[in-house]
């Protein structure tokens, strides 16, 4: 790791921690020895970066510092657009050309040694196979899940049953091959996961749902474990 790239690192791993962390474990963490860890500190200071602290006490970056946000490392390069190509390819409407212009701005924006990493990576995703037209538009869903709307739906069962659910939305998600509404549905009592291509008819209530977002998400996160646990 050049040297550069060890000094951003170092900010990186003081900007996760609101306690002082010691050399011992920020060495630890870069693989480097404490010996070097205290010149690359000393360095930092001299620079004028906001870091309190000294060897065998631990050190704090200050919580106002402000570090450019496209100060990225290869690897960190690599996750975005990782990630990006896969919102990319999901045939999302807004999401999707959004997803692109990121990777463009991003393109334009780092150090040229780090362009190549954007334009030419050395990671990516399969391309998604299966192409649903889907009869709903996800800003309907996106917007109830932001506004804690109930949402009315129609929507056709896998045996091609058709049914009327009012269902209180918490994410919007993917699989490999589709959406999926996660949504806590009132008439089965309990969590459901919706395919958007399986939805006929989509309409947001003038209903708020009665629980905190936070407590929903985290009950669906509870019922999603208990499934996989059971699955197994």
């Amino acid at each position: 790791m050049r040297r550069t790239d060890r000094l951003f690192r170092i900010i990186q791993l003081l900007r996760r921690s609101r306690r002082p962390v010691t050399g011992a474990a920020l060495a630890a963490e870069l693989e480097i020895s404490t010996r070097t860890l205290y010149r690359d500190m000393a360095e930092l200071m001299a620079q004028r970066v906001p870091i309190t602290g000294e060897a065998g006490l631990g050190y704090l970056l200050a919580a106002d510092y402000d570090m450019p946000p496209l100060m990225l490392t290869q690897m960190e390069l690599e996750a975005i657009v990782l990630g990006a190509q896969w919102v990319a390819g999901r045939d999302d409407p807004l999401l999707s050309p959004a997803a692109s212009d990121v990777l463009a701005k991003i393109a334009s924006a780092v150090p040229a040694h780090l362009r190549p990493f954007v334009m030419a990576p050395s990671t990516g995703v399969p391309p998604r196979l299966i192409s649903v037209k889907e009869v709903v538009d996800a800003a309907t869903l996106r917007n109830a899940i932001r506004s804690r709307s109930k949402l009315r739906l129609l929507y056709r069962a896998g045996n091609a049953e058709k049914t009327e659910r009012t269902v209180w939305p918490i994410v919007l998600g993917y699989s490999d091959a589709s959406r999926i509404l996660i949504a806590w549905c009132e008439a089965r009592q309990g969590f459901r996961h919706f395919r958007t291509d399986r939805m006929l008819a989509a309409e947001a209530l003038d209903q708020p749902i009665p629980e905190s977002k936070g407590n929903l998400h985290r009950k669906w996160e509870e019922w999603r474990a208990a499934e996989l646990a059971r699955s197994k």
